[in-house]
């Protein structure tokens, strides 16, 4: 089992409505943690969500939808603080602008009092987004990979979110704090940006990897996803053609498509990845890559489902005969 470790949220995305004193809204479960820990489970892996959750309408629905698609409740902490709500709205180019509304909600009420004890089913934790930066449950979330990185493959992704915590130089402290921890790093050339502006991402992915850290990704939307080795150097692969309906959740669908492989393939450990081959890393980012433009090709944070890839993977095969 995968322990996935933040936030949990409803975004409402908007749309204008016939007149300009009008929005229309769509209401859809998410957070990225909340969406990791989905994607998991629906390419095969057996996965749990460490998060505060709300006794509102809101958190009820969300509990529900981790019921339904199989992702364990056992470490989910009761709040009666309110949902976390962000407000989505898409550009032009189909990339997500949000507004948060967040504070002293329950997905940020996690304590040191509430760190779990986790058994051998827990083979990793992934951590990741604003919960990172936001107190207390930021706070929680570094002494939990500080007490667990020895024993236990950690994942780290920053997706950065500055409506929620604007302070970036906060972001840049945090984030290397948890990066010092972590084993595996996927990370976006946008976050990269928004962390060291006009800093080649290569500074930034070297300095990672001089630490605990084994391998990075990092991501170029339109541009295709890198891989960065410790063993065996850098190389990218390009975009899959899709119709881009939009990005949401793509970014979060690659990461979870990294942890599935890795989870069935036995290389969970911080150990197995140590000694992972440049063909095992060469597959890991292509099957990242093809998860995350199904995702692009529908409207919404629709992770694929293990055997829409594998249709995926078969149409793609076929057309490169």
């Amino acid at each position: 089992m995968y322990l996935v470790c933040g936030e949990a949220l409803f975004d409402f995305f908007c749309n204008p409505g016939e007149r300009s004193s009008e929005l229309n809204f769509r209401a859809l479960a998410g957070g990225s943690p909340f969406n990791v820990a989905v994607g998991l489970r629906r390419l095969g892996v057996d996965s749990a969500l460490f998060a505060g959750i709300s006794s509102d309408y809101l958190g009820q629905r969300l509990r529900s939808v981790l019921e339904e698609e199989g992702v364990s409740d056992r470490y989910l902490v009761a709040s009666d603080a309110p949902t976390t709500m962000a407000m989505v709205a898409l550009d032009s180019q189909g990339s997500p602008q949000y507004m948060f509304r967040g504070e002293g909600c329950a997905d940020r009420q996690l304590l040191a009092e509430h760190m779990p004890v986790l058994d051998e089913q827990v083979s990793g934790l992934h951590i990741g987004s604003y919960s990172l930066v936001v107190p207390p449950v930021g706070d929680t979330l570094l002494a939990l990979v500080e007490r667990e990185s020895e024993r236990r493959l950690i994942t780290l992704d920053p997706n950065v979110r500055l409506n929620p915590a604007p302070d970036i130089e906060r972001w840049r402290q945090r984030i290397e704090s948890f990066a010092a921890h972590a084993h595996l790093i996927k990370v976006s050339e946008e976050d990269l940006e928004l962390l060291y502006p006009g800093i080649e991402p290569l500074a930034s992915i070297e300095r990672w990897l001089a630490q605990r850290c084994q391998v990075v990704f990092l991501t170029r939307g339109s541009e295709g996803a890198s891989v960065f080795s410790r063993q065996h150097g850098h190389w990218s692969v390009p975009a899959r053609q899709v119709v881009t309906r939009d990005t949401v959740g793509a970014g979060d669908t690659f990461q979870a498509a990294i942890i599935a492989y890795l989870v069935q393939h036995g290389l969970d450990s911080p150990a197995a990845l140590a000694t992972l081959s440049r063909e095992t890393l060469g597959a890991m980012l292509d099957f990242a890559v093809q998860a995350a433009a199904l995702t692009c090709s529908r409207v919404g944070p629709q992770l694929p489902y293990r055997h829409e890839l594998e249709q995926y993977q078969a149409v793609e095969g076929h057309e490169a005969q």
